[in-house]
């Protein structure tokens, strides 16, 4: 069974050589450079003819969908420049290609490394991805800037970790939540999701307690506070958006 790796990046050359790196397994690599302005293209051409130059579209997942048309394996394989495969999934991966024969897609575990430290708890772990799957039986529904792949029939998880270099510091969270607000606000709105004024309240407060208690963030330490406190934040804002819409 052949693989197709198919990546999206935009304005990452401090990453993306990592990350074809990892990839370089696969019988087929596809990078979508959605209009970067850096070098992410030129360094990319070292591991892959196959780059493909689109809008930078605020749905991400168009364009991701555009890569999956493009690739001729049997097998996709779908990352962001920020994501490595560990030597590890690499095995694992290869393995299930040969044997698999029921199954269309597969969950793969996905270790966040945030703000220098990988979270073990707080929600971001294992933090399950379908990233694996036949090429005829899987897209994105581009509703959601966070929706998976959606795969016709069978899946099953690997055990095998995905590695995603994800927040590295505070300006990077809060520019991509002002992403992640807008989409996740306009979901709702198209959901005729009801507000009431105690939700700006709530929807914070729920959070909170879900991140550093239900989901154990206390024991990532200060981290887990911090990202706690931080989620609960952009669940207000998400509140605040509707509101202001």
């Amino acid at each position: 069974m052949n693989l197709s790796a198919v990546i999206s990046a935009y304005n990452e050359e401090t990453k993306i050589e990592d990350c074809l790196k990892s990839v370089s397994f696969a019988d087929e690599i596809i990078l979508i450079d959605n209009s970067s302005s850096d070098r992410t293209a030129e360094i990319a051409k070292k591991y892959t003819s196959k780059i493909f130059k689109r809008p930078n579209n605020p749905m991400l997942n168009v364009n991701k969908n555009f890569g999956f048309s493009k690739a001729t394996g049997d097998w996709i394989l779908n990352l962001d420049a920020d994501e490595r495969v560990t030597p590890q999934l690499q095995i694992e991966i290869k393995k299930v290609l040969k044997t698999s024969k029921d199954m269309n897609g597969y969950w793969i575990p996905r270790k966040n490394i945030i703000f220098g430290k990988w979270i073990e708890h707080t929600g971001w772990y294992p933090d399950h991805v379908l990233r694996l799957f036949r090429r005829s039986k899987g897209r994105f529904e581009e509703k959601h800037v966070h929706e998976f792949i959606k795969v016709e029939g069978e899946t099953e998880y690997l055990s095998s970790d995905l590695v995603h270099y994800n927040y590295e510091n505070l300006n990077q969270f809060l520019r991509k939540m002002e992403l992640y607000v807008k989409s996740e606000s306009e979901n709702l709105i198209a959901r005729n999701h009801s507000l009431k004024p105690g939700d700006a309240i709530r929807f914070p407060f729920e959070e909170f307690l879900s991140r550093f208690f239900a989901r154990e963030g206390y024991k990532d330490g200060l981290h887990g506070l911090v990202l706690s406190l931080l989620m609960a934040f952009y669940h207000l804002c998400v509140f605040v958006s509707v509101w202001e819409k």
